[in-house]
């Protein structure tokens, strides 16, 4: 793999399963990420390890230094995974795809009527209300 992607898969990869380790949906995927870290060999510790992970996470609320921590823990221990076991960069994607939060674009379109304008620059006001 290229370091410039395996670089990316860290990156996101660990500021996902950071994310993930914060909602309910850990549960589920926990298993599969300590297999993943584990190679089948080490599962139990990968487990206690990212759990004292999971700790961190859940009590740093909003304290993003804390969280930033954590997820560099996060970074190193998939940087190693990857340089070992190159083919767990494909567990991990898949892993997120199923479970990670998907990110939704909203177009969103102005009808201005009645006015001139004279930028390609138009500030709205006000409550705008979504339809999806």
């Amino acid at each position: 793999m290229e370091a410039e992607i395996v670089q990316q898969m860290v990156t996101s990869g660990a500021s996902s399963l950071a994310g993930l380790m914060a909602t309910a949906a850990w549960q589920q995927v926990s298993s599969r990420v300590s297999r993943m870290f584990g190679r089948g060999e080490e599962d139990e510790a990968a487990s206690t390890e990212l759990e004292e992970i999971r700790a961190e996470v859940l009590e740093a609320g909003d304290d993003r230094g804390a969280l930033a921590d954590q997820t560099a823990v996060l970074r190193a221990r998939l940087r190693r995974l990857f340089r070992e076991h190159p083919d767990a960069a494909d567990e991990l994607r898949e892993i997120l795809r199923e479970f990670a939060p998907q990110e939704r674009t909203v177009k969103v379109h102005n009808v201005i009527r009645d006015s001139t304008v004279n930028s390609d620059m138009v500030i709205q006001t006000g409550t705008m209300n979504q339809r999806l």
